[in-house]
């Protein structure tokens, strides 16, 4: 991991494995993820930032806007095994203690329906920063 000052709140707490395994999945991004990825970085479009594979206590998010607390998670099918799915509603109570908004989408829908993902998020961070 490259050393730089780094403002430890935003990761809740994060250990050094959990910041070697987020660098490694960033480097190791599934498809569906590079698209979202595509359309979340520089602002382009939601006019916040985004960080991929971000960690956040003992977990990794997909993509986490910090200013906002909004984190988004790209799914493929092995999450929709039934113990997949229990494990995901745990992390997710588990993150969402910390006052983080989850998005789930599945790869499907980032493949066949990419701007209806993109109007949720859009949505969402409007809702979130009006609430601030």
């Amino acid at each position: 991991m490259r050393s730089r000052v780094i403002e430890r709140n935003m990761f809740y707490g994060a250990n050094r494995n959990i910041f070697d395994k987020a660098h490694e999945l960033r480097n190791n991004m599934t498809y569906a993820e590079k698209i979202m990825w595509d359309e979340l970085k520089n602002k382009r479009i939601f006019k916040v930032r985004f960080r991929r594979q971000h960690p956040i206590d003992i977990f990794i998010v997909d993509f986490y806007c910090h200013e906002i607390k909004l984190a988004i998670e790209i799914d493929g099918e092995v999450h929709l095994k039934k113990e997949v799915i229990e494990y995901d509603d745990g992390r997710a109570h588990d993150i969402e203690k910390f006052g983080i908004k989850i998005l789930r989408f599945t790869n499907d829908q980032v493949f066949n329906h990419r701007s209806g993902i993109i109007k949720e998020i859009l949505i969402t961070i409007n809702q979130l920063i009006s609430s601030k």
